[in-house]
């Protein structure tokens, strides 16, 4: 009787030790399991975080490449009428270089004679119908033969393309000379504010056209409100 209950109770002991190893080997397949999904998780968040840091850099380019030529068409560099290397070298309604720097000079003359923006704009579209602003040694002579009422050659010079009785060459030559004997004469043309720009211009220079300098006056317009601005 004894070696039976012997046996039964070694049976009975050996339930217990296997249902604890395969605990234990369930609980370290859990945990296995539980860092393996947390490298993942890992690995999607560096992800995500990588793909959010490009996002916001393309965002912040694409704005920049937005806002920097905005800035730049609503916040020109200064023009001055004084230093022509402000001037835009892209031109102003097609005239540029040199012919801004005599329309500069008709432009400040006309200021310092009292002559304010139509005045100078009638100076500007003045020489732009004469010499297209360039301060040449010829005339209508030299290109196409014209005489004056009298038979005689004509004389023409300068940016207004002046006559001998308008002053010496040297005088006619020099573009603010030349600028301040037009404006002189302008200013002695009754209420010449109220005419029509060419026609207060053609009593001045007294061509066969009194409408001619019409077709400069939105050029000439530009040249001079660009010029004229606030220098910083």
């Amino acid at each position: 009787m004894t070696a039976p209950r012997t046996k039964r109770t070694a049976a009975k002991r050996s339930v217990p030790a296997r249902r604890s190893t395969a605990t234990r080997e369930a609980a370290a397949r859990r945990r296995r399991e539980a860092r393996r999904r947390a490298v993942r998780r890992a690995r999607r968040k560096r992800i995500l975080q990588r793909v959010a840091v490009s996002a916001a850099v393309v965002s912040a380019v694409a704005g920049l490449l937005v806002l920097i030529p905005l800035g730049l068409a609503r916040d020109p560099a200064p023009v001055c009428l004084d230093r022509p290397d402000t001037f835009p070298q892209a031109g102003v309604a097609g005239w540029s270089g040199e012919q801004l720097e005599n329309a500069a000079t008709i432009i400040r003359t006309a200021d310092e004679l009292g002559f304010a923006r139509d005045g100078q704009i009638l100076g500007v579209m003045t020489a732009m119908g004469e010499s297209s602003l360039r301060n040449i040694d010829y005339g209508d002579w030299e290109t196409r033969g014209w005489t004056n009422p009298d038979g005689s050659r004509t004389s023409s010079i300068g940016l207004f393309q002046q006559q001998d009785w308008w002053g010496s060459a040297e005088q006619r030559m020099d573009p603010a000379t030349a600028a301040r004997l037009f404006f002189e004469r302008l200013g002695r043309v009754p209420d010449w504010p109220s005419l029509a720009p060419s026609h207060a211009i053609h009593r001045v220079q007294v061509n066969t056209d009194r409408d001619y300098y019409t077709r400069y006056q939105e050029d000439a317009t530009a040249v001079v409100d660009v010029l004229s601005g606030p220098c910083e």
